[in-house]
């Protein structure tokens, strides 16, 4: 058995070697073509094969809110097993993580209320993210940044520390003028300089979704800060560029406000096209995938066209429970084939 620390803190020589064999297969398309799965997704067990066999580049873990559960599952056999396979097909490997709840423990809300979000009826609450106006708490979090890529630590140098999931950000003083966007930008430049000290080459994601959308405008992005654009509410039944008007949600133009501030040849597109567990409403037993190739297709040649090199996908609950009741999950080779073309 290959030692696990290896696998949780990834070095710089196995990064570039993960990346040359995996050259051939990235000269064309996307740069990056990606999955984001659970650990729980490889209970179908040949996961990192089917990727490569599908040509994609790389396989993102996520977890809703807990870092924590992924260095456990990452040091676990079975997690050493996948990170072992995905170092020997040249697959690259990253963390994509909503983060804040470990970031900033909610048991220092009995001493440290500050450290916390205002909420809209003016009390201080430890249900969601942190004050950013907080220099104290944007160190707390910043040092559990760095102190968790020590230990998942990606092959590609990008991280992803989001804030909770779709909820507040403060409505202090002194953060009531910032959108929720600028909020966590001023957290996200805060960690990027504190994983600095872990891993020089690092660079960090800004989340664009749900309520962080729209760009930031009164905060700038610091150098290694690059865009995730991560359009949860849009529709799957027709292609991206046709959702206009008022009914539509998440519209592309947001894609397009978004590159004005960060630069595309960067940006990268979270999509949730293979995302069961989205279509399944996070709910088992999971739905069948409604795959549409059609959609995937105009999409894929939308985001080319605005310089997008790096695009992945959900792909959470394509797991073994997903093969044994609708067969085998094919559409990964027609995705994999999609993004490697690049529109």
């Amino acid at each position: 058995m290959i030692d696990r620390r290896s696998f949780l803190a990834v070095g710089l020589t196995a990064a570039l070697a993960a990346r040359t064999r995996a050259s051939a297969g990235a000269e064309e398309g996307f740069q990056t073509r990606g999955v984001v799965l659970t650990p729980e997704d490889f209970s179908l067990a040949d996961w990192p094969e089917r990727a490569r066999r599908a040509g994609l580049t790389t396989i993102g873990i996520h977890h809703q809110n807990s870092p924590g559960a992924v260095v456990e599952w990452a040091a676990s056999d079975a997690g050493a097993r996948v990170l072992e396979d995905c170092e020997r097909l040249g697959l690259e490997v990253e963390y994509e993580l909503h983060a804040m709840k470990e970031l900033l423990p909610r048991e220092l809300f009995a001493k440290e209320p500050t450290f916390f979000r205002l909420d809209a009826d003016g009390r201080r609450n430890a249900d969601s993210n942190c004050c950013p106006a907080s220099t104290r708490a944007l160190d707390i979090i910043a040092e559990n940044a760095a102190a968790i890529a020590g230990k998942l630590r990606p092959t590609t140098g990008r991280y992803y520390f989001w804030g909770d999931d779709g909820l507040p950000w403060c409505a202090c003083p002194e953060c009531r003028e910032l959108s929720p966007s600028e909020q966590a930008l001023l957290v996200e430049n805060r960690l990027l300089r504190a994983i600095k000290a872990v891993d020089p080459r690092a660079t960090l994601a800004h989340l664009a979704y749900h309520d962080t959308l729209p760009p930031p405008r009164k905060v700038k992005p610091e150098p290694g800060v690059f865009l995730e654009y991560a359009p949860i509410h849009r529709s799957y039944d027709v292609p991206y560029e046709r959702q206009t008007g008022p009914a539509s949600r998440d519209g592309l133009p947001m894609l397009d406000a978004n590159l004005e501030v960060f630069p595309a040849a960067t940006a990268r597109v979270l999509e949730y096209w293979l995302d069961v567990s989205l279509f399944s409403r996070w709910k088992r037993p999971a739905v069948k995938l409604p795959w549409r190739p059609d959609v995937l297709a105009a999409d894929v040649a939308s985001y080319a066209a605005r310089g997008i090199r790096h695009v992945s996908s959900f792909a959470v609950y394509v797991d073994a429970h997903y093969a044994e009741r609708y067969g085998e999950p094919t559409f990964l080779d027609e995705y994999g084939a999609a993004l490697k073309r690049g529109g």
